[in-house]
C-alpha cells in the first residue's frame, strides 16, 4: 500500500513525529511510505528503514495513495493535503483558510491549538495525540536518528582533536528557537551552572546553531577570563553531525527544543528545562528528566509570547545540577 505522510513544521516537531513511521509499518506490513517535508529536514530520514521516499516542498504529484496522513496545520501542508489524491485521509486540511480535521480522532489535537483551557489541562503527549489523529495505536514507539559512519567519524575526530575526556562530559544547549522568547535558560544561569559543574570535574560542551553563534562566543570568552574552559560545537555543523556529538555526551541539559528531541532520538539521557511550554506533551521515553519552572503556569499558554527575566531565571543552577547528578535515567 502506498502511504503519504506530510509533516513540515519545525525540526523538533519533525523528529518527534518520526515514531509514526514504525507504527504505520506495524499496521500495514506492505506499506511503501513517502514523507513530505521541508528541505532542512531531509537529513533526518537518512538511513531510516521505515520510509521509502522523502520529498521536499514544493511537491506536486498525480500519484494516488492508499492513505494520506497530514500531521501539520500550516497552510502549505493543509493545502497539499487537499490536493494529493488518496482513498483515505487522516489529520488536517483547510477550509476557508481555517484548519479542519479529516477525522474525529484528529479533533482533540486541533482543539488544543486553539483552546487555551484545553491546552493547559491536557495531559496527553504529542505522540499520543498524533497517533490518535492517525487512528493508530500508540505503543511508545520512539524517534530514531540513524547515524552513518561519516557522522560517527566526525564526532570521534572532534573529541580527539580537542582531547576531550568523555567520562564526565555534559552537553548544554543554549538555544530554543525564536518563537517563544522565554523558552531558554538565561545566560547568567547557564554560566553559573557551568562554573559549578566544572568545580565537580565535569567537562562541558556548549551546543548551539547559527542563531546562538554570538551567544556562545560571548559565554566562552567570559568564562575564559575566569580561567574556565569549555568546548563548543561548530554552530554550522549538519543536523546529523550535531546528533553524533550529542550522542557522545553522558547527559544533555537543554530547554524544550530541537536538542531535546535529538537527545531522545540518539538515546542520550537529558535534563529538560520547561519555562513556558507544557511538559506534559513531551514523552520522556525513560531518557528525560523534566525540570519545570515554578511560575510556568503564570505564562502558559496565554503569555507565552512574552519575554520575562524572572521566568528565564526561575530554575536554579543548583536544582539542575542536583537532578543531573542524582537521576539515573
Amino acid at each position: 500500500m502506498k502511504i503519504c505522510v506530510i509533516k513540515l513544521g519545525a525540526l523538533g516537531d519533525v523528529v518527534r513525529t518520526l515514531p509514526i513511521l514504525e507504527a504505520i509499518k506495524k499496521k500495514y506490513k506492505d506499506a511503501e511510505i513517502t514523507w513530505i517535508t521541508k528541505e532542512n529536514a531531509l537529513q533526518l530520514f537518512e538511513g531510516n528503514p521505515f520510509v521509502k521516499k522523502v520529498e521536499k516542498i514544493p511537491f506536486k504529484t498525480q500519484e494516488e495513495f492508499g492513505i494520506l496522513y497530514n500531521l501539520d496545520i500550516d497552510d502549505e501542508a493543509t493545502l497539499l493535503a487537499s490536493l494529493i489524491k488518496a482513498k483515505k485521509k487522516f489529520g488536517f486540511y483547510s477550509e476557508n483558510n481555517y484548519p479542519i480535521a479529516f477525522n474525529s480522532g484528529a479533533e482533540y489535537y486541533l482543539n488544543t491549538l486553539f483552546d487555551d483551557e484545553l491546552k493547559k489541562s491536557n495531559k496527553k503527549t504529542y505522540q499520543e495525540m498524533i497517533f490518535e489523529a492517525s487512528d493508530i495505536i500508540y505503543r511508545k514507539e520512539k524517534p530514531e536518528i540513524y547515524l552513518a559512519e561519516r557522522e560517527k567519524r566526525y564526532a570521534e575526530e572532534f573529541f580527539r582533536k580537542n582531547r576531550i575526556n568523555k567520562d564526565k562530559l555534559i552537553g548544554i544547549h543554549m538555544g530554543a528557537g525564536q518563537r517563544w522568547p522565554s523558552k531558554a535558560w538565561s545566560k547568567e544561569k547557564i554560566k553559573e551552572f557551568i562554573k559549578k559543574a566544572k568545580e565537580r570535574s565535569y567537562e562541558i560542551i556548549a551546543f548551539g546553531g547559527p542563531d546562538e553563534l554570538s551567544k556562545i562566543g560571548l559565554l566562552v570568552e567570559e568564562l575564559r577570563k575566569e580561567n574556565i574552559s569549555i568546548y563548543e560545537n561548530n554552530p554550522r555543523n549538519s543536523i546529523k553531525e550535531f546528533a553524533a556529538l550529542v550522542s557522545n555526551c553522558k547527559k544533555l541539559v537543554c530547554s524544550d527544543s530541537f536538542a531535546l528531541h535529538i537527545a531522545i532520538a540518539t538515546n542520550t539521557p537529558a535534563v529538560g528545562l520547561f519555562f513556558c511550554t507544557t511538559p506534559h506533551e513531551v514523552e520522556d521515553y525513560g531518557l528525560l528528566k523534566k525540570v519545570v519552572s515554578p511560575i510556568l503556569y503564570n505564562y502558559f499558554p496565554e503569555r507565552q509570547n512574552e519575554y520575562s527575566e524572572e521566568l528565564v531565571n526561575s530554575i536554579s543552577a543548583d536544582e539542575v545540577l542536583f537532578i543531573l547528578e542524582n537521576n539515573n535515567k
